[in-house]
């Protein structure tokens, strides 16, 4: 096992400062943060709990994006890739990839480039990062000592490490939203998880034997849902006896299908347009303010989805539970991180992108000094995680975050604060009561009810 992994006897400013960056999650956000390290000559690890760089897209691999390949590679990536001599050449840039693309063509070439492979740790799982001897409450110079976090290994053994730095782009696949209304669990939901899909499931290829002929609950009012629902009619074409219902909290369906043509991202306004045709065509039953409280199975093993209006749905062979995901915060117990108490991102970035607040899917230019935690100089939160419960994150945003973080980490902070971010906009923008837009008047021309952003490219001061 590499020294990395062991403790010196001895700890100085000097010793601090040669351990290494760790970089949690070797997703396409934490590989990015490689790639800027390994521009900038800055020592780092990989630390990924899976048996290969992009676990979780595997998950997803049958997924198609509704990103062209324009918007999921990192520039200073491609760079590294074109002048490698692995043959590598861009994708063309126009197409939508699969997560199974996604991993072929960028992800694996990326993991095995000579600069970031010697680096990667897999099958290793990080149970809690801290300060070396510090816990929370301990807070007599916490920025002068290192971090360590205490992983576990795929034989079973488990060992510390010692970083100068965290990225923490671990993202937060692993942690989905539960069924239930109120953010815990429904009643029975546990019990019931062997029937419950969190995510997209395979239904039209290899999880087509679970889902055709079956009767399944689709909840949830985002894109995933949109997806899901989608194929499930699909499925009632080709397997006559597939039934499929769909579940929100909604009362109104207001903005949920997105801006259609005005989507800067023709795919994702694609999706949003189905989906809201496959309900006005009256193909898929529709449950509104679904506010599910429990989750029951009757004696020959169906489901019955219990509401707090006194609704029973079902019965139901499958649960497709579309509802988002959530960070995991469990392995950040003993850090003092300064997270908003409603989104769980970074305090700085949360009023940026908060669904309560934000809706557009754009985001102003944000980079190291957001994404750091004040009382853990060193810490960086990046990619999905840093988003906390918000969506609409796309990888752009997780690109110029890296960048911004390498450069600190440089102590470039010049570069690091000279934040530049386009992003393609889903041509909704509205205030919690749709009645406004959120991000008016700044840079906003109005086109009918739909704002139109002039210029989001911006430099941070």
């Amino acid at each position: 096992m590499s020294n990395e992994l062991h403790f010196p006897e001895t700890l100085t400013p000097t010793t601090i400062d040669s351990f290494p960056i760790a970089i949690v999650g070797a997703g396409p956000i934490g590989l990015a943060a490689a790639a800027h390290l390994a521009q900038r000559g800055l020592r780092f690890v990989i630390i990924e709990a899976g048996a290969e760089a992009g676990h979780s897209v595997t998950q997803w691999q049958h997924v198609q994006l509704f990103s062209p390949w324009r918007y999921c590679i990192d520039s200073t990536v491609a760079a590294l890739l074109s002048e490698s001599k692995s043959g590598w050449t861009a994708p063309d840039a126009d197409h939508f990839p699969t997560g199974a693309e996604l991993i072929t063509e960028y992800l694996r070439p990326l993991a095995a480039h000579p600069s970031i492979h010697p680096h990667l740790r897999t099958h290793t799982c990080v149970r809690t990062i801290t300060r070396a001897g510090r816990d929370k409450l301990a807070g007599y110079d916490r920025e002068h000592t290192p971090f360590v976090l205490h992983l576990a290994h795929a034989d079973g053994s488990e060992s510390r490490m010692l970083a100068r730095a965290i990225i923490d782009a671990s993202g937060t696949w692993s942690s989905p939203n539960p069924l239930g209304a109120d953010g815990t669990p429904a009643m029975g939901e546990r019990a019931a998880s062997a029937n419950i899909h969190y995510g997209i499931p395979d239904m039209l290829h290899s999880e087509r034997s679970t889902y055709a002929g079956a009767r399944v609950l689709v909840v949830g009012s985002g894109h995933s849902a949109f997806q899901a629902v989608l194929d499930l009619e699909q499925l009632m074409h080709e397997a006559p006896g597939t039934r499929a219902e769909w579940a929100v909290r909604r009362t109104d369906f207001g903005r949920m299908f997105g801006g259609g043509i005005a989507d800067q991202l023709p795919g994702r306004g694609e999706l949003g347009t189905r989906a809201d045709q496959l309900l006005r065509r009256g193909a898929v039953p529709l449950h509104r303010r679904a506010h599910i409280i429990s989750i029951t199975q009757n004696k020959k093993g169906a489901l019955h989805v219990h509401t707090e209006d006194e609704r029973e749905l079902g019965p139901f062979d499958r649960i497709i539970a579309a509802t988002g995901f959530r960070p995991n915060l469990d392995m950040l117990r003993e850090l003092r991180l300064d997270l908003d108490d409603r989104c769980e991102a970074p305090r700085a970035l949360a009023p940026l992108i908060d669904p309560n607040l934000h809706s557009c899917g754009s985001v102003p230019p944000h980079g190291a000094d957001e994404l750091q935690h004040t009382a853990e100089p060193g810490f960086f939160t990046v990619g999905m995680k840093s988003y906390g419960r918000a969506p609409t994150f796309l990888m752009l945003t997780g690109y110029e975050q890296v960048r911004s973080v390498a450069a600190a980490l440089a102590g470039d902070w010049q570069a690091a604060r000279d934040v530049r971010l386009v992003l393609p906009e889903t041509g909704v923008c509205c205030a919690p009561d749709d009645s406004q837009a959120c991000c008016a008047p700044t840079g906003l021309v109005s086109f009918g009810d739909i704002p139109i952003t002039t210029e989001t490219t911006t430099q941070a001061s």
